[in-house]
């Protein structure tokens, strides 16, 4: 038997103006695209901003449904918004918050793995990892340097592509 440890590495600020320019920005990003969520049913709001290599912003925010599996996380939105419309301008990073009324967030909100595994696979596509910046209004910023901060053995099969 052998027993291995994982280990992983992130930046906390103690909020997004402790951030570089570009970060503190795309934050604010972030919470604009939460101002688009739909969420009746959970009331738990999130927003998620993309910042593409050329300084171009892409928002998402989540989508619930009546039907609860028929929504979507900001995350996917906001990343499905670049693999149909802007898959040759890489991902430099992407920034995620949430709020409710319903309780205080107090610490950033991860993503879920679903939306964790769609980033794999575009952080594969283009070869090239991405930032990850998670922050709530009275709480840390986490800053993460690409997905394989949350998900040491992703699932990705190079046999699965021709």
């Amino acid at each position: 038997m052998t027993d291995h440890e994982i280990k992983i590495n992130f930046k906390e600020y103690a909020s997004i103006n402790d951030l570089d320019k570009p970060a503190n920005d795309l934050c604010l990003e972030a919470v604009k695209a939460m101002a688009n969520s739909h969420s009746p049913y959970s009331k738990f709001r999130v927003g998620a901003a993309l910042l593409l290599q050329s300084g171009t912003i892409l928002h998402g925010s989540n989508q619930e449904n009546a039907a609860y599996p028929s929504g979507l996380c900001a995350e996917r939105v906001a990343l499905f918004n670049w693999g149909a419309n802007y898959p040759d301008d890489p991902i430099v990073a992407m920034a995620v918050t949430a709020h409710t009324e319903e309780f205080e967030i107090l610490q950033p909100v991860a993503s879920c793995g679903s939306c964790l595994q769609v980033l794999a696979e575009y952080e594969k596509k283009q070869d090239k990892p991405i930032e990850i910046i998670l922050f709530c209004a009275k709480g840390p910023v986490w800053v993460m340097k690409g997905v394989e901060t949350f998900l040491p053995f992703l699932f990705f099969e190079k046999r699965l592509i021709s």
